[in-house]
């Protein structure tokens, strides 16, 4: 069985590249019905946060991803830890180390003077004399000294390193508490992981992590180290493009259909097809399939996709979603062809919440950019005049209302702009917005002639 997990710190919010991660590695599970865990990397005390870590599980349920079991907290499995701590000792893999920071840092000194890589030198390694006194000592894992350590990573190949290269690392500090590369290997093997997916930027914590699974006789897992995304000037993508907590994109108004969609595709590719359902994607991924270059985040394509699940996604969904955006259609008699007229126009829920409000809200204010350009000469006369036909042919479909906007540009003899831009600004306000036609025909004839007279008598010629 495929066991695949993601294992975030509760130390601040869950990030685009971190949700991508965890998607490549749902979905790998999905893919070949197995199952995807959550494992929470809270060793870090001092520095974990509830609200980080409430934050973390509110992501995964916005965008959908389902993990089997419970959730597993590094901080609860201390003990466990010990315990493989304690077993190296006996086994002589593993050694206590009295070096204090004034020796390290004043080795490092040593070390860079003569060019070298600042590394520990093991002076401790087989060291069999009286301790010092009122030291607690770290714990370190005997390293390999000679040879090589390679594995075969499922993105980039062969990854060989000689073994001269990693030196004998703390695998717990003075205080107890076990490091980082220790714990991940541990919980990874006593998890029954067989495949990690995860940023690249943890490549060399994986020779560590083989070192522990060797002295511990774990069979290492598959790994894929996925390249980065970076921004479309190709640098580390930063707050400013888009790395920001994924709970803000739901603030922001995407869809988490779209979100997922948009992260897929950096790193993965199907042939060309862009749009893919939740269902798609388990049916064609697979991580051997991630591109082992970088990706770029483009606001633009998660624009589009948004655009798209928004015009395609039933209306009773939207009128529910659309409430938290200050817009509620739940009552509204003429809810669908609200939504009809607006879809096309809102990339994001922000943005069509706001050309709701534009068609169900009479204009507070009127634009000014628009009022200069929309009402000059005799646009007030010929808006009076518009509603004087209003009331006496008292049209009710989009197509009747057009009919007699044509109506007046003949009798008149006028162009078509001459009527539809004063006309636009004194129902919704502004330039922008959906067809005239659509929303008188939602408005109705005593609303359209209410803003109709509040334009011309707040404007004025």
């Amino acid at each position: 069985m495929t066991v695949t997990r993601f294992a975030p710190s509760p130390t601040g919010y869950l990030h685009v590249g971190g949700l991508r991660t965890a998607l490549f590695s749902w979905l790998a599970a999905r893919h070949n019905d197995g199952k995807f865990r959550l494992r929470i990397e809270d060793t870090d005390l001092s520095r974990n946060s509830e609200e980080a870590l409430e934050a973390i599980i509110r992501a995964f349920d916005w965008v959908g991803l389902d993990y089997d079991d419970e959730v597993v907290y590094q901080s609860q499995r201390f003990d466990l830890y010990r315990q493989y701590i304690d077993r190296l000792l006996e086994e002589g893999k593993a050694y206590k180390c009295y070096m204090t920071r004034e020796e390290l840092d004043a080795l490092r000194e040593e070390q860079q003077a003569r060019g070298e890589r600042p590394r520990y030198d093991g002076r401790y390694r087989d060291f069999t004399g009286t301790p010092p006194e009122g030291i607690d000592p770290v714990i370190r894992i005997k390293a390999p000294q000679e040879g090589v350590i390679t594995f075969d990573d499922g993105i980039k190949g062969p990854i060989t390193i000689a073994a001269e290269e990693v030196d004998d690392f703390i695998i717990a500090r003075s205080d107890g508490t076990p490091t980082y590369n220790f714990v991940v290997a541990v919980d990874d093997a006593t998890m029954e992981m067989t495949d990690v997916i995860r940023g690249d930027d943890h490549l060399y914590n994986t020779p560590k992590q083989l070192v522990v699974y060797e002295a511990l006789g774990f069979t290492p897992p598959r790994f894929y180290h996925v390249a980065m995304i970076h921004n479309e000037q190709g640098k580390k993508l930063s707050k400013r493009d888009g790395a920001t907590d994924v709970m803000e994109y739901k603030a922001q108004g995407y869809l988490p259909e779209a979100l997922l969609n948009f992260l897929v595709r950096l790193g993965w590719s199907h042939g060309d097809q862009e749009i893919f359902s939740l269902e798609e994607m388990i049916a064609l991924f697979d991580p051997k399939d991630i591109n082992k270059s970088a990706s770029s985040y483009n606001l633009d394509k998660l624009l589009w996709l948004n655009a798209h699940y928004i015009k395609h996604k039933p209306d009773e969904e939207l009128i529910e979603l659309l409430r938290e955006f200050g817009v509620d259609l739940s009552d509204h008699p003429k809810a669908s062809a609200i939504l009809a007229a607006t879809k096309e126009r809102g990339k994001t829920l922000v943005e069509l919440a706001d050309q709701i409000r534009l068609i169900t809200e009479p204009p507070a204010a009127y634009d000014e950019k628009a009022v200069k350009k929309a009402f000059k000469g005799d646009a007030a006369e010929i808006l009076r005049d518009f509603a004087a036909m209003l009331r006496e042919a008292d049209p009710q479909t989009p197509e009747a209302f057009h009919d007699l906007m044509q109506q007046l540009v003949a009798k008149r003899e006028i162009g078509f702009g001459k009527i539809g831009m004063p006309l636009r600004v004194a129902l919704l306000g502004s330039m922008t917005g959906a067809g005239m036609d659509e929303v008188m025909a939602i408005l109705g004839v005593d609303e359209t002639i209410r803003r109709i007279e509040k334009a011309v008598e707040t404007i004025g010629t």
